[in-house]
């Protein structure tokens, strides 16, 4: 029976009823605040009194040993009791605070559980586990408050690391939340849990999160191709053929051959032929779509086709070498007039940049040299055929970055003239399979980018790259070819590194389907592999920048005040846009004097944050 003064339950906590209409109850909560509730939504447990307080409800003092023989008496007894059987067996009366402190140990339920009419205590074996656990669970919660305190202090020992996991999984970008960062008052950020990992030595320079946060994989790729089976391939050994690459580059994908015949060249671009074994829908067309490109980062090499299958596909490595040919016939204008591709194996020989330029350097030592230098003459006019077609060059400072143990080495990319060489090159073999494609009604990957809106003054030097690019539109991915205004091309495509890019393994599957007289994916299907390859790709390709930004400042923090030579690209209100050619690093800089765009200048390096990834020059 519920009356006025009755003490309840409700949503948990307990009331007094204050007034009782027809449908409606009135009730007062602890603290005062009084709210109309059904007869449904509350539980009567004391009959009550007057000047119910939260005070005399707490007063009631639970003293473990005895509720514990209490509940040890009740299981003997193997009854079923209310409430009030259990406030005075417990607490030796039924009074409000008693009824209240009943309904506390019913509610814990380690020794108890039912209703308030119906209260049965839990078995023996039940009891004993959970009694074991919270044990556990307080020495744990004891030990937590005292890394709490030590984390305060930034002062951790060496275990403390276990209880630092939410902290590394919010600094990987693999939560969004931290309890840790959350109890010592932190915001939950990756770069706050990157910071803190720092200071307290759990990470060091040497920890760079980003691949995991944009969820690039550093496991191997796992499903190894079969070796591409035997197959009627254009014998084209009689051709000198270069893989030109860094000299730390060990998956070369391309080479380049060259003959003259009737006033016009011949250019060959030979390129690894993986799509040999792999098939749409095969296992490692499967992962490769899933890696979209293979990931470069100074702490390795992470294909997007497994290592084990470079030695089928990678060219030069051995002797002779399976390979898809693009050949082209080029005429005086630097036009391709006709592109053919067919499967071939050829012969390789594999050069540095700085091995080809010197033959190119040296063109009458030797047939190879001639071929070569012949080679860098036909870039050169296809650069500037491409120039008159409206492309945009661009060329602002590169740099390679190794680590030796602990070590950040940073060195500037050498400009050679065999780097533009085979850079032409491979825009050539991308036109040409491009139109190859287009004359043929082969789907497949198409670049396009609109023009940008250029000022009419356009900057020399560093100042006028810096112009050109921030004007330069985004690449367009498509199974629909258009133009691509950035290289002066109507119509282009990537076919020369199917073991780095998914988009390129892509091309020659649907190129391959085509010459052997199948059908190749329709747009819809091939544009549903496109857009998955690339949302991959995109993601490398962040992880690529911010690991490169990291290490940049890893190499920078040990070397506060150092000076260096930058140049001025831009003014902006109260500040430079500056590049530091060294670091191929831009940054912004206070206004101290004005600077001409391209006037050098000295920067001296103040701070570092590399949670942050910023540098502060001045």
């Amino acid at each position: 029976m519920i009356n006025a003064n009755t003490l309840v339950v409700y949503k948990n906590k307990p009331a007094i009823v204050k007034e009782k209409n027809q449908d409606k109850i009135t009730i007062a909560l602890i603290g005062g605040d009084q709210v109309k509730v059904r007869e449904k939504d509350i539980e009567s447990i004391h009959p009550g009194g007057t000047g119910i307080g939260d005070r005399y409800l707490q007063s009631m003092s639970i003293d473990p040993r005895s509720v514990r023989e209490t509940w040890e008496l009740l299981l003997a007894d193997e009854a079923e009791f209310s409430l009030k059987d259990l406030a005075e067996l417990a607490f030796g009366e039924y009074s409000p605070a008693s009824a209240w402190a009943a309904y506390c140990l019913l509610s814990d339920g380690l020794y108890f559980v039912g209703t308030i009419n119906a209260i049965h205590p839990r078995l023996r074996d039940q009891v004993e586990a959970d009694e074991k656990k919270r044990e556990e669970k307080q020495r744990a919660s004891g030990e937590r408050g005292l890394f709490l305190e030590r984390l305060r202090k930034r002062s951790p020992i060496p275990d403390d690391r276990r209880f630092m996991q939410d902290v590394e999984a919010l600094a990987l970008g693999k939560s969004v939340k931290s309890r840790t960062m959350k109890d010592i008052d932190l915001g939950e950020t990756p770069e706050e849990a990157h910071s803190l990992l720092l200071e307290c030595g759990f990470w060091t320079n040497q920890n760079n999160p980003h691949p995991s946060r944009f969820g690039v994989s550093l496991l191997p790729a796992q499903q190894i191709p079969e070796p591409p089976p035997h197959e009627n391939r254009c014998d084209l050994t009689h051709l000198a053929a270069f893989a030109i690459d860094s000299p730390w580059s060990s998956d070369p994908d391309d080479a380049i051959s060259l003959e003259q015949t009737d006033g016009k060249q011949i250019l060959y671009v030979h390129v690894a032929d993986p799509s040999a074994s792999i098939g749409m829908d095969h296992p490692a067309e499967r992962e490769a779509r899933d890696r979209g490109v293979t990931l470069y980062i100074p702490e390795g090499t992470f294909r997007m086709i497994a290592d084990e299958a470079l030695p089928f596909f990678a060219l030069g490595v051995t002797e002779l070498s399976p390979a898809l040919t693009f050949k082209m016939i080029i005429n005086a204008n630097s036009e391709i007039e006709e592109t053919a591709i067919f499967p071939s194996v050829v012969k390789v020989t594999r050069l540095t940049y700085e091995g080809a330029d010197s033959a190119i350097n040296e063109p009458h030592n030797d047939a190879n040299a001639e071929i070569l230098h012949d080679l860098y003459d036909l870039a050169k006019r296809n650069f500037k055929r491409r120039c008159i077609a409206g492309a945009v060059p661009i060329d602002m400072p590169e740099i390679h970055i190794t680590l030796d143990r602990e070590e950040v080495i940073i060195e500037p990319m050498i400009r050679y003239r065999s780097a533009e060489l085979v850079r032409e090159c491979m825009l050539l073999a991308g036109e040409g399979a491009g139109i190859w494609a287009m004359q043929r009604n082969v789907p497949i990957p198409y670049i396009e980018q609109e023009t940008g809106d250029f000022p009419d003054v356009i900057l020399p030097g560093l100042a006028g790259s810096y112009q050109l690019r921030r004007c330069m539109r985004p690449r367009i991915l498509s199974v629909k070819p258009g133009r691509h205004w950035g290289l002066g091309m109507d119509a282009y495509t990537q076919v020369t590194s199917p073991l780095r890019r998914y988009t390129d393994i892509l091309s020659h599957i649907q190129i391959r389907a085509f010459l052997r007289g199948e059908k190749p994916l329709p747009d819809y299907e091939l544009a549903s592999r496109l857009a998955a390859g690339e949302a991959a790709a995109a993601a490398v390709t962040q992880a690529e920048r911010a690991s490169r930004n990291h290490w940049t400042m890893a190499y920078l923090s040990s070397r506060k005040d150092s000076a260096w030579d930058a140049i001025a690209l831009e003014k902006k209100v109260n500040r430079y846009a500056v590049i530091i050619p060294a670091l191929a690093l831009e940054t912004q800089v206070p206004l101290r004097k004005n600077y001409a765009p391209n006037e050098p200048l000295k920067l001296v390096l103040k701070s570092v944050n590399i949670p942050k990834g910023e540098a502060v020059f001045i």
